[in-house]
């Protein structure tokens, strides 16, 4: 199915097509690829808008996910009762805050990749509550990212690490 990635940002260049090779082989790890994703670039004041509204937290952040299937646990896959259920969710990348947070070595495309891998794994069930829940997400996507680095040559590492 299909990947949609939308800039709604004017602050940092994007360049889409490396974003959506590299997700397009972690739906293909996750064993996803038959569902839509959408990806949304926005900028600080949006994403710090939108965290307000859903979370009640009034700060820009790198990641927020929306799920359409809103039930799973960590490591089940949906289970589409119709072609219109076909569909994981979005997840809105803080690309303005991601690219001010990067370090000078940190490659700012491999960050976003990772960073989108998070926010599917979250689309996935997977979240970091917990110190249990956070393990769980952070083997999943050691997981997910060692294979796309077997596949892509990088040296990309889990986001959550000490998120919990």
């Amino acid at each position: 199915m299909s990947l949609v990635i939308k800039n709604l940002q004017r602050v940092v260049p994007i360049r889409r097509v490396p974003l959506r090779r590299k997700m397009d082989i972690v739906r293909g790890i996750l064993g996803v690829k038959n569902f839509d994703l959408g990806i949304i670039c926005v900028d600080n004041k949006s994403i710090q808008h939108i965290n307000r509204i859903y979370r009640k937290k009034n700060v820009p952040t790198d990641v927020l996910s929306f799920p359409f299937h809103e039930n799973l646990k960590a490591g089940d896959f949906p289970r589409p009762a119709s072609s219109d259920d076909y569909n994981l969710g979005d997840v809105f990348l803080g690309v303005e805050y991601i690219f001010q947070q990067c370090k000078e070595n940190e490659d700012y495309y491999d960050i976003l990749t990772v960073t989108a891998t998070h926010g599917l794994c979250h689309l996935l069930g997977f979240t970091h509550n917990s110190e249990a829940e956070w393990q769980k997400m952070y083997n999943q996507e050691k997981l997910v990212l060692e294979e796309l680095n077997r596949y892509t040559g990088a040296r990309l590492q889990p986001l959550s690490r000490g998120l919990y």
